[in-house]
């Protein structure tokens, strides 16, 4: 895996925390970063479940869906976190609801229909039989607007959260669930950092056959504007057993061949019999897929959308992936502070592994010095992290895969750095001996080297010797 989903829909901060304690636990053990996703909870209905028992609902009899939580869930009887739900829906109107909601498992989500309201309740039928379990599942109500806001209290007090955290230059990926978010696509596409098409929810929202149609259109928005696609809902059927269908297998691969950057699993992992069976499943059809995924094809098409006349940056990193095909190099290696030079390169979606070698900045005023430098995310198979003044980095993503590598912790390798020539020079020989390392750059391999000089962006290309 490598980056790990902090649901925040659920439990309290305190929980998260020693989850996330036992993630850095198990990221030394084994040697590999691992990125922090926080899903915050949004604009959600809920119905709460004070004593955790299962609900059994059963096909053609009657629930209540009442705002009153004063009451306790029941069969007949279910409490929801929104006082004007009687007043936004109407007869006939579709309702979805289940703990983990609309995994394809018709026995852990239910399907309802409105058949009136009464003040503050809504009586529904029962589609499906149903047994439902936990404190909180979720309630859909398939295409109509629900008046909540964005940002609840538990999602403003995530920033405090990251804070404490030392995650400052913290990333927004906005999550699209409904024909609302499709709607708005664009805009919330030119504010976000990445998209994350959320499935389940679309395919309630919209026709099933139309959410093939709206996925393609959306990976491709995001591969056009250099910023990452995540889906979700992939292998379903691996919550309970070993292998995944034929139809979630080819789903997968399709996905990577069309440009997606990311799989999300949920309950797979949450929840599910196999969750490292699932996470190495995936791993291995992503991997197949882009063995067979056609890097000039989706080039070309990036060149098209963009049109002339490019940008200076824009036309550099083209050409530098471009020529990095041409000679069939084993690496990019690309020097970066902010981390727009590797989201750059990696936007063009070389065929080949990105390094992205991270160079500090030294400040100065009247009383101290000091180094600086901005994390740099993920983006199309590009990945790198935070460097300290006494760490050097180089990362890579591309084709699953993640290395990184540390020089020593003594800050006087950095000090001894005289000029920009030379902290480069010593940053490639560090990308260039881990590369060798990990079997990655070999002798007479040729890399491909993507820096900024002054205000220009530069590239060239080098060959390695014997050594």
């Amino acid at each position: 895996m490598s980056v790990a989903r902090f649901d925040f829909s659920w439990l309290d901060s305190e929980y998260h925390q020693e989850t996330l304690n036992n993630l850095r636990t198990a990221v030394k053990n084994v040697k590999k970063l691992c990125a922090v996703m926080l899903d915050t909870v949004g604009p959600e209905l809920q119905i709460c479940n004070k004593s955790g028992n299962p609900i059994e609902l059963k096909a053609d009899e009657h629930v209540t869906i009442t705002s009153d939580l004063s009451k306790d869930s029941s069969s007949e009887v279910l409490p929801v976190n929104y006082a004007d739900l009687s007043k936004t829906v109407k007869k006939g109107d579709t309702i979805f609801l289940g703990q983990y909601l609309f995994t394809g498992s018709e026995s852990t989500s239910a399907w309802l229909e409105v058949v009136k309201t009464e003040g503050q309740d809504v009586v529904c039928l029962v589609k499906n039989s149903a047994t439902i379990g936990g404190y909180v599942f979720t309630m859909h109500v398939s295409q109509v607007h629900i008046n909540l806001p964005t940002l609840t209290e538990a999602d403003k007090k995530l920033r405090a959260f990251l804070d404490s955290q030392n995650l400052h230059d913290t990333q927004i990926f906005a999550k699209i669930e409904n024909v609302e978010g499709l709607r708005h696509f664009d805009e919330i596409l030119e504010e976000a950092d990445g998209i994350i098409l959320s499935r389940g929810n679309l395919g309630i929202d919209v026709p099933p056959e139309k959410v093939f149609l709206f996925q393609k259109r959306a990976v491709y928005n995001c591969n056009m504007a250099g910023k990452p696609a995540i889906i979700t809902r992939v292998v379903d059927s691996m919550i309970n057993n070993l292998r995944p269908t034929r139809a979630e297998a080819t789903d997968v691969a399709n996905a990577v061949l069309d440009g997606t950057d990311g799989i999300l699993l949920g309950g797979e992992t949450l929840r599910g019999t196999y969750p490292v069976d699932s996470i190495k499943t995936v791993g291995r059809i992503c991997r197949e897929a882009e063995c067979v995924y056609n890097q000039y094809y989706h080039f070309k098409r990036i060149l098209k959308f963009i049109g002339e006349p490019m940008s200076h940056a824009e036309s550099v990193a083209a050409s530098a992936v471009r020529s990095a095909s041409k000679v069939t190099a084993a690496v990019i290696v690309v020097f970066t502070t902010s981390g727009r030079a590797s989201r750059l390169i990696a936007k063009y979606r070389p065929p080949m592994p990105v390094f992205a070698v991270v160079v500090p900045r030294l400040k100065t005023n009247s009383l101290k010095w000091s180094f600086t430098v901005k994390a740099v995310s993920r983006s199309e198979g590009c990945l790198s992290n935070l460097g300290q003044p006494q760490r050097g980095f180089a990362n890579d993503l591309n084709h699953n895969t993640h290395f990184s590598l540390r020089s020593s912790n003594n800050a006087s390798n950095i000090m001894q750095v005289g000029s920009v020539t030379s902290s480069e020079e010593s940053g490639l020989t560090l990308a260039l001996n881990f590369g060798k390392s990990v079997g990655l750059i070999k002798p007479n391999d040729r890399a491909v080297v993507f820096q900024k000089i002054g205000d220009s962006s530069v590239f060239k290309i080098i060959e390695l010797n014997d050594s």
